[in-house]
């Protein structure tokens, strides 16, 4: 009798005040598409950065790289964070990157509308080479071999030169040198300049001082002097694999366009 009262109840409240269906839609749209891409490059690596996105349903970001401009782009990692450090880039070559935003539901923004592209290049620390005069088979350091050798030899792109109480990084007739200033580290220098070239072929070197090399085979190196004395001078370098490519740090920054904005450019593979 307790289950016929019941359910003879139940029917009764719904008579009386009847039933009502709730739905719950379903979450389509998704985060809005990041901003502000950057990139810094390093020794076979670069590192992408963009603005953080603050909808409170943002579960994370798509990071995508392609070989050219215009794509395709290629889903190379996911991160929760506002940057991503692209351990698969290889120096010499230029890699362009586009970041889009997905939400706990699944839902996926259009790629970034801005594109950072990047050439990553080798670097080296603490290299030692001597006065020309003194030890001139270890004056020289050729940035294509990573090597000291000789200064008089032919892919020598600069040597130490120590002379009445001054010091100079010399050059060739070939090949350029600027002096960009005191530096805190060689990262501060993200660029070759496109003039102020010193007309000597040389450059009084300074301590703490970044010098920009302009070799005689269209490369393009940094180096930042770390100790120097009469007999050696000790600096940190870096060198652009990729011929004419003036960037030694950091990125350049490209519109996609409306003209392939809306198509999202994305490939999965």
């Amino acid at each position: 009798m307790k289950l016929l009262i019941s359910t003879s109840l139940v029917t009764l409240l719904l008579g009386v005040y009847g039933c009502t269906e709730h739905f719950i839609a379903p979450d389509l749209t998704p985060p809005a598409m990041p901003h502000g891409i950057s990139t810094a490059t390093g020794d076979n690596f670069i590192e992408i950065f963009w603005h953080d996105d603050t909808d409170p349903d943002l579960a994370g970001y798509n990071v995508y790289a392609g070989s050219s401009y215009a794509g395709k782009y290629q889903l190379i990692g996911t991160t929760k964070q506002s940057s991503f450090n692209d351990l698969g880039a290889r120096n010499g070559s230029t890699y362009y990157y586009a970041v889009s935003a997905f939400d706990f539901a699944g839902n996926e923004s259009d790629l970034s509308p801005d594109v950072a592209y990047d050439t990553p290049r080798p670097e080296g620390y603490n290299v030692g080479v001597s006065d020309f005069r003194e030890t001139p088979g270890s004056a020289g350091y050729d940035f294509s071999t990573y090597s000291v050798g000789p200064y008089d030899d032919k892919y020598a792109d600069v040597f130490f030169e120590y002379y009445q109480g001054r010091y100079y990084l010399n050059v060739w007739t070939d090949s350029d040198i600027q002096d960009m200033g005191y530096t805190t580290s060689l990262y501060d220098i993200g660029e070759a300049p496109a003039a102020g070239w010193s007309p000597t072929a040389d450059a009084q070197a300074i301590l703490g001082h970044t010098y920009v090399v302009w070799t005689w085979d269209n490369h393009y190196a940094k180096l930042r002097v770390k100790s120097i004395s009469p007999s050696r001078i000790v600096f940190d370098w870096a060198y652009q694999l990729a011929s004419g490519n003036a960037r030694l740090k950091e990125s350049v920054k490209a519109d996609r366009g409306a003209h392939d904005a809306g198509e999202g450019m994305k490939h999965r593979q």
